[in-house]
């Protein structure tokens, strides 16, 4: 919901795609640059405090970019600032969720958990676009923001009682904890190391599409924000039956190849974007496309728990996802040059990223793992000072 009232906001307000495209890398960058402390603080800290301030962040961020919009003190010099700000703490609800999960689901649910993960994502992909532009089209993106911090509020006061699962952190600056977490994952696992070159190139894609299909909508097909909102909701809810039938069946010895499909057939829709000349054939390209992410992220997100150690379930995953997004704010923000060169050529880019991404998942990506990695986080832990054990049985769970 954020993204693209922001998005639309900023279209609406400064007449600029490439504006746009700049406020979304704004938005995402500085959490991806900070993601190594952020996961440093998850696995030492506690996640769902850190989760909630993050929240509590993007709340009190919207509600500025609102009240300097109503005073008539908002221009860009102010807007951006702000948006680079409230991207700081991104990488703690993003990360922190996300590993999460784990500790609290035994090992052999985590692919129906994961389904289930996707699915919630996939209605707030679907919901949150909706919304938004249809809060825009009936009151203007004023209030789409106003009503996205105001989410953001509901969702920090909702973690207050939530219990922090126990878990055992590792002592140590918390600087060293982080760097630790990058080389983790740069040079210890191959298999993240893998997922990060996958899904930055397919998160490069998929940026692009962040601006241009707005762009589409007002220019091309001549809708309003609503109409941009449904597309995203198609693409979102589109990824829940998948994921639903991706859950029941065990992933493992798979991944790859569903990876890889999955990946190609996104860029199918994606492509078919480029011919889209009315709102029926963008629909069917955005449901295409949506389809075909459910496998893709059952497979994949269990794949990365399984093969990583569980003490460094916080570091990794910031770090791993964060790079994964690297890609994401860079394709927003070359959307806004490659717009003026055509919205037929900006699709076709958009595509054959995420095309090139399927071609590189069994090149990167090892096809199984070995347990070298554990061992060496295991010896690296050893060395990082003591750790202090507070296992629950939802962590034994988790192996």
């Amino acid at each position: 919901m954020m993204q693209l009232a922001l998005v639309i906001f900023v279209l609406q307000r400064f007449h600029s795609p490439t504006l746009a495209g700049v406020t979304v890398f704004l938005a995402i960058a500085p959490g991806i640059a900070v993601s190594p402390l952020a996961g440093a603080l998850l696995d030492r800290h506690g996640r769902v405090r850190l989760i909630t301030l993050d929240y509590l962040v993007g709340a009190l961020t919207l509600a500025a970019i609102v009240v300097l919009d109503a005073a008539g003190r908002l221009q860009p010099a102010v807007l951006l600032p702000i948006v680079t700000v409230s991207a700081l703490t991104f990488s703690l609800s993003n990360s922190g969720a996300r590993s999460l999960l784990p500790l609290v689901v035994p090992k052999h649910l985590w692919d129906r958990a994961n389904a289930l993960d996707s699915i919630a994502y996939a209605v707030t992909i679907g919901a949150g676009p909706a919304l938004a532009g249809a809060l825009t089209a009936w009151s203007g993106s004023r209030v789409a923001l106003a009503t996205t911090a105001i989410l953001y509020l509901a969702a920090a006061l909702s973690l207050i009682r939530l219990p922090e699962p126990m878990v055992r952190t590792s002592s140590g600056p918390v600087l060293a904890q982080a760097w630790q977490g990058v080389v983790y994952v740069i040079r210890r696992n191959a298999t993240l190391r893998g997922i990060v070159l996958v899904m930055s190139l397919m998160n490069l894609g998929m940026g692009i599409l962040v601006v241009a299909i707005p762009v589409m909508v007002f220019e091309r097909l001549h809708g309003n924000a609503a109409l941009a909102g449904e597309l995203w909701a198609v693409y979102g809810l589109a990824t829940v039956p998948s994921a639903l039938i991706a859950g029941r069946i065990d992933s493992r010895g798979r991944e790859l190849t569903v990876m890889a499909l999955s990946t190609l057939v996104t860029a199918a829709g994606v492509a078919t974007l480029a011919l889209a000349s009315n709102p029926l054939v963008a629909t069917g390209a955005m449901l295409v496309a949506g389809l075909s992410i459910g496998p893709f992220d059952v497979s994949m997100f269990s794949m990365r728990q399984r093969r990583t150690d569980p003490a460094w379930f916080g570091r990794a995953f910031a770090v791993s996802m964060g790079l994964n997004w690297t890609g994401q704010p860079i394709g927003s923000a070359v959307s806004g040059p490659l717009i003026q060169l055509g919205l037929p050529l900006t699709f076709l880019v958009s595509a054959a990223l995420i095309a090139a991404s399927a071609g590189l998942i069994r090149l990167v990506i090892p096809a199984e793992h070995t347990g070298t990695m554990a061992t060496e986080s295991a010896r690296q832990s050893r060395r990082d000072g003591p750790v202090e054990e507070s296992p629950s049985s939802a962590e034994q769970g988790a192996g």
